[in-house]
């Protein structure tokens, strides 16, 4: 159907209606106001790169990735403004030419500002003070389910930290403030070891040494990546890295992992290619390590993925867990992956994320809203979507079970239950507001619908 919309990662396809593009917040009031030509939900979406339907309708979707403006970089007070469709690596760009940047460059550069400011986000080596992109949002605009113009600011800090965990159901943002900061360069280097030699004396050492930290697990060595602030310059050798770098999450890791499958879906043979492909990126890692890690400026990390082939498209879920019982549950989990490959034949052919990220309670369904929290990220370049499909549900459950936290839009097929056991009384707080700012559901897909907790 010509208003179809497709995911990044092609799990899921929505069906509207109405497909409406505006370029101006006088056509999002339109929208919102016209309940017969424009039915809903209404829903705004941005580049659509999270793995759940959390943007989803098959009333109206606001596309707004017309909406790109850059409004106003103020070198005084250090804030970035701009309309809310603008995505995230074309403003650090725009950032970059001012020598400036975000705080938190997160990873995915096509996230759009907007859903930057109301949706969950995780960054773990920018992430000195905060890893979620919306705590240094400092002011929204933004059009109400009955399609007046409300503004929001840190002066009312309740208002922001609903609004930064919104997902566009108080409204339709459009602009977006950020506070931001000069350039930085920082250094990463790589410490391999043996998950089933890890301690959780080691794991804090290595934590309160790091100024951002992120675990890669490649089958069953922890390969810990560490940035730490420098003075000196990216060089050459940095700027190559993060070109390398990008290119491999941009078009080469999920390739391989997908043609692997392909190539062979089972068997002794597709056991020997895992195998291969397993020590050849722990080969990767352990030279980085050896040869002291790199250097680059702070938004080289963002990668743009609107060039990226079909083939070379991957999907993740994400769950995070507390601080101090992350090692156990990695431990955990290993077991839980062979054991479901045992039984299913399904493992994940992308080395497995794990996140730290400090407590901040900006947002109201911040994940670490109450301490500091690892994550644990599979990721995987799916072939047969059915299987991943399964695989998620199980994660599911296996991180409901131990006190894990999903995010709304990273973390696929979460039930109602498992929402509110993660978020408790926070969960019950925002259902209420929502349902109090848009009374009549014009902004509640099915998704939140079946989320939030009853009246």
């Amino acid at each position: 159907m010509a208003n179809d919309v497709r995911s990044y990662d092609g799990g899921i396809i929505a069906h509207p209606q109405r497909l409406v593009r505006p370029t101006s917040v006088a056509e999002i009031q339109a929208v919102l106001k016209d309940r017969t030509t424009y039915p809903g939900p209404v829903r705004a979406m941005g580049s659509y790169h999270s793995l759940t339907p959390c943007a989803s309708s098959d009333g109206t979707i606001i596309d707004m990735k017309g909406m790109t403006r850059v409004l106003d970089i103020d070198m005084r007070n250090m804030t970035f403004t701009a309309e809310a469709g603008l995505q995230f690596i074309d403003a650090n760009h725009a950032l970059r030419a001012n020598n400036l940047q975000f705080h938190t460059n997160i990873e995915i550069g096509n996230m759009t500002l907007g859903s930057a400011a109301t949706c969950h986000t995780k960054d773990a080596l920018d992430g000195i003070e905060f890893g979620q992109v919306g705590s240094y949002v400092s002011a929204m605009k933004y059009v109400t389910p009955a399609g007046d113009l409300a503004e929001a600011t840190d002066a009312d800090p309740d208002l922001m930290s609903k609004l930064r965990a919104s997902y566009g159901l108080a409204g339709v943002v459009y602009e977006v403030t950020f506070r931001v900061k000069p350039i930085e360069v920082a250094h990463f280097n790589y410490m391999p070891r043996p998950l089933q030699d890890l301690t959780d004396a080691e794991v804090n050492d290595i934590i309160d040494r790091s100024q951002g930290l992120v675990c890669w697990t490649v089958g069953n060595t922890c390969v810990f990546q560490q940035r730490r602030a420098t003075e000196g310059p990216a060089g050459v050798l940095g700027s190559l890295l993060a070109d390398k770098r990008q290119r491999l999450w941009n078009h080469g890791g999920a390739a391989i992992g997908r043609f692997l499958d392909t190539f062979a879906p089972e068997g002794d043979l597709r056991n020997l290619l895992h195998d291969t492909w397993v020590a050849t990126q722990k080969g990767i890692y352990g030279a980085l390590a050896k040869g002291g890690g790199f250097s680059l400026q702070a938004p080289d990390k963002t990668i743009d993925y609107r060039q990226t082939p079909d083939s070379a498209r991957y999907a993740f879920t994400f769950w995070a867990f507390p601080r101090a019982q992350w090692l156990k549950t990695l431990k955990e989990y290993a077991a839980f992956a062979d054991d479901h490959f045992a039984r299913t034949g399904f493992r994940c052919n992308l080395p497995l994320g794990s996140y730290y990220i400090r407590k901040d309670q900006h947002s109201l369904l911040s994940y670490t809203y109450d301490g500091d929290a690892f994550s644990i990220d599979p990721i995987h370049a799916p072939t047969d979507r059915e299987a991943w499909n399964t695989f998620l549900r199980a994660f599911n459950d296996f991180a409901a079970k131990r006190n894990g936290i999903p995010l709304l839009n990273q973390s696929p097929f979460v039930t109602r239950e498992q929402v509110e056991a993660a978020f408790g009384a926070r969960w019950r707080q925002f259902s209420t507001w929502v349902r109090s700012v848009d009374p009549d559901g014009r902004l509640l897909n099915p998704f939140f619908a079946e989320l939030l907790s009853p009246e």
